[in-house]
């Protein structure tokens, strides 16, 4: 007798299935991803503070280094905030970011820095009432000594240090005097925050999204002497798609550029002092992950990032000083972008931050 249709029906279906499922995992085993990256080690100072606070999810969530890239973070504070950063450490682990594979909260700067690959320097000395900036400067340079040193003889030798703590350029210069064996280029100093507030303020009085906004540059130092210099910056898809004005043909108002705008970045930290009582803190995080992310993952076709970098004398700058450059950024190097002009406005507001960071490094010999 005949079997019937329907069961015999169900075994060629089982069977197609069956070899479906094995052709897709053969095809998956060729496409499977390549060995796990090895994590890196990435260090934050002053890791319960606010600006901590808000830095260690943003890094261990990938968008520092990629999500791809697996981490192990050591967490830098002083002995008075230990148990916060006990706190911040089982937040970590609450929050259950699947590139987190270590966490080691430490008040030993050894410990905080040992084989680390990445090392965001971000606590340090606020400036207190009726002390004088080169009192501050004083009391930061014992700071940034202890950890320029344990960088030196702890650290990965391609170690990428930051500077977040202000002030940032010559603090990183501090911390770069004591590292000796390390590349003195290894050092920078976050002017990537003075570069996004310029460009928001940019998008906000032509009405752009703040993406469209490019090439916005910080020269100097990360204080109220930056100079921000729209010169070389252009609008994308402005005024209309596939489009590209210059921000100064765009923005159609040169005092407000010359006055208004330069005042408003200088002064923007200050004004959300006013406001919130406080100071920045996750605008200050995202702009370190930016900072780091483009030095190490690159930057895009013809973009410009501003970066407190050792001046290596381009542009008459002088040597050796944490001054913001314009960069571009290719395998883990920074490189100055070279060749733009300064009209004799933009060289007296570079001469006027290039002479505070001179003044800034001599009071830290005093």
């Amino acid at each position: 007798s005949l079997a019937p249709r329907p069961a015999l029906s169900h075994r060629v279906s089982t069977n197609n299935i069956l070899m479906a499922t094995e052709r897709v995992r053969h095809i998956a085993a060729h496409l499977a991803p390549q060995e796990p990256k090895a994590p890196m080690r990435v260090a934050i100072t002053g890791a319960a503070g606010q600006i901590g606070y808000s830095l260690v999810a943003m890094v261990a969530s990938g968008r520092m280094l990629g999500a791809d890239q697996p981490i192990i973070l050591h967490l830098l504070e002083i002995p008075p905030a230990e148990e916060a950063l006990k706190g911040v450490t089982m937040e970590i682990v609450d929050c259950a970011f699947p590139l987190v594979k270590g966490i080691i909260p430490t008040v030993d700067p050894k410990v905080a820095f040992t084989d680390v690959d990445v090392a965001l320097l971000v606590g340090a000395r606020p400036r207190g009432k009726g002390m004088e900036r080169k009192d501050l400067l004083k009391a930061n340079a014992a700071i940034f000594k202890v950890q320029g040193k344990a960088l030196n003889d702890y650290a990965s030798r391609n170690v990428k240090v930051l500077v977040v703590g202000n002030p940032a350029n010559t603090n990183s210069l501090i911390a770069q005097s004591y590292a000796p064996d390390l590349p003195k280029e290894n050092f920078t100093a976050m002017t990537r925050l003075d570069q996004h507030r310029a460009q928001a303020a940019i998008a906000e009085k032509v009405g752009v999204d703040v993406d469209q906004v490019r090439n916005v540059i910080i020269w100097g130092n990360h204080s109220a002497t930056q100079f921000p210099d729209v010169d070389h910056g252009y609008i994308v898809d402005y005024p209309k798609q596939h489009g590209l004005t210059m921000i100064r043909a765009a923005v159609k108002d040169d005092p407000w550029l010359a006055d208004e705008f330069i005042k408003k970045v200088q002064q923007r930290g200050a004004a959300i002092i006013k406001a919130r009582g406080l100071s920045s803190a996750m605008s200050a995080a995202n702009a370190a992950v930016e900072h780091v992310r483009s030095w190490i993952l690159g930057t895009g076709p013809n973009e410009y990032v501003s970066m407190g970098i050792p001046s290596d004398g381009s542009y008459g700058i002088e040597p050796g000083i944490v001054f913001s450059f314009p960069c571009t950024c290719q395998g883990g190097r920074y490189h100055i972008v070279q060749g733009l002009t300064w009209d004799a406005f933009a060289k007296e507001k570079v001469r006027v931050t290039e002479e505070e960071l001179r003044e800034e490094a001599a009071a830290t010999n005093e």
